[in-house]
């Protein structure tokens, strides 16, 4: 049996200046953020979750990444995994209850999938 997804609510942008990059998105999406940290700035728009990660945070980001909401991480991992995708950060607890975990698909892209409480 598979668990379903409830969508691509969640990516999250590292940037190597969060200040300008702030200011980047703020006109873009025409008004200031909702959590704004030196290590996190946050924006809720239209139902998902923009998040800018100042040097890519301690994962070390390189690159977007696209948080996929399921009401199971834990079975959704082992579901990608065992269809060929490949753990790369285990499931981890970011505060909160929120759980977040990322793996690679057979052609080595990360997605992530994102689990609140």
């Amino acid at each position: 049996m598979t668990s379903t997804t409830l969508g691509i609510k969640t990516v999250l942008h590292p940037v190597s200046d969060v200040a300008k990059a702030k200011e980047v998105y703020t006109a873009l999406l025409g008004f200031a953020p909702q959590t704004d940290e030196t290590y996190y700035v946050g924006f809720e728009v239209e139902g998902q979750h923009i998040g800018l990660v100042p040097g890519g945070g301690p994962q070390g980001m390189t690159y977007p990444v696209t948080y996929w909401h399921v009401p199971d991480i834990e079975a959704k991992l082992a579901e990608v995994t065992e269809a060929g995708g490949t753990v790369q950060e285990p499931v981890r607890d970011v505060g909160g209850g929120r759980l977040v975990a990322t793996f690679t698909d057979p052609d080595g892209n990360v997605l992530g999938l994102l689990q609140d409480h």
